[in-house]
């Protein structure tokens, strides 16, 4: 029970769900390109018909691993889509520690011909962007959303 002498609420309505998290949404990260170099663009242009020969698609990390024996390389086994996993090397072990890259989507170009490295075969390449910031090289896998498919083309 409440005391009669007891100052009056004020009338406010109620805060919906969708107001509440505005208020407590997080603030995006602000990230300072300012120091970051890039390398200059290729000046020689490529046709249509070789770019378009280049399948790339999305994949999805089922495994990572690092390969004995290498401080670079880590082995991917992919799903592409096909029903078969797909193996591919790639030497980013420097940036990515295998178990956090289990379960992401990430792009690969499949119709590499396979290399072999460390006596594993390489079936294709992860795409990765590259920057130098402040004299240190630091690399990105694309990852895109996990809502896009396995074996999803892109073009």
């Amino acid at each position: 029970m409440k005391p009669l002498d007891a100052p009056k609420a004020e009338n406010k309505p109620a805060e919906s769900p969708a107001e509440v998290a505005v208020e407590t949404a997080p603030a995006e990260e602000v990230i300072d390109f300012s120091k970051v170099e890039i390398e200059p663009l290729f000046a020689d242009f490529v046709d249509f018909d070789t770019f378009s020969k280049s399948d790339f698609r999305a994949v999805k990390v089922k495994a990572c691993e690092a390969v004995k024996k290498s401080k670079k390389l880590l082995q991917f086994t992919l799903d592409d889509g096909t029903g078969a996993d797909r193996t591919i090397l790639s030497g980013i072990h420097a940036f990515y520690e295998p178990e956090e890259l289990v379960g992401k989507t990430l792009i690969a170009i499949t119709n590499l011909p396979p290399r072999a490295m460390m006596g594993i075969e390489s079936c294709g390449m992860l795409l990765s962007a590259i920057h130098t910031e402040e004299g240190e090289e630091k690399l990105h896998l694309l990852m895109v959303d996990n809502h896009i498919p396995a074996g999803a083309k892109l073009y």
